[in-house]
């Protein structure tokens, strides 16, 4: 099948050969449209050629990611995720990114916490909140039931 263009330039030409002219109304209704199908197809036209071009941009942006993402995880080792992971069962909610979904008591927005927050012994349990600057306090309990255990921090 032939293009758009060249199949509107074909009727551009069948309209010539016919006589087709202005005089009439249906030559001018018959020139319109085909002026209006001409202007549609360069519209196409273009429309594909800046697809393609941001086909291929989108490529390059790919490859660079995945540039990126070797760089990153080249030194990646499983038993590092299964040993960081052990450290956190407590923490039920984090997702498959290691965030945890947790409201701000001041100005309830959502905040998400990172594992890492959760690693320092030496912190003291506050995390600040980022739309709020105010302090965001958690305890870590444990999972047991007995209230005298020396098992959680507060």
């Amino acid at each position: 099948m032939k293009n758009i263009k060249e199949r509107v330039a074909y009727l551009k030409g069948l309209s010539d050969g016919l006589g087709i002219t202005h005089e009439t109304k249906e030559g001018r209704l018959l020139i319109a449209i085909i002026d209006v199908l001409d202007d549609i197809a360069e519209s196409i036209e273009i429309l594909e050629e800046n697809q393609n071009e941001l086909d291929e941009y989108v490529d390059a942006i790919d490859q660079d990611l995945a540039d990126v993402e070797d760089e990153i995880y080249e030194d990646y080792d499983e038993d590092d995720e299964e040993d960081y992971d052990e450290d956190f069962e407590d923490y039920d909610d984090f997702d498959d990114n290691g965030f945890v979904e947790v409201e701000c008591p001041n100005c309830h927005e959502k905040v998400y916490l990172d594992k890492e927050m959760f690693e320092d012994e030496d912190e003291d349990g506050e995390i600040v909140c980022p739309n709020c600057d105010k302090p965001i306090y958690f305890v870590e309990h444990c999972n047991c039931e007995d209230d005298d255990c020396d098992c959680y921090k507060e």
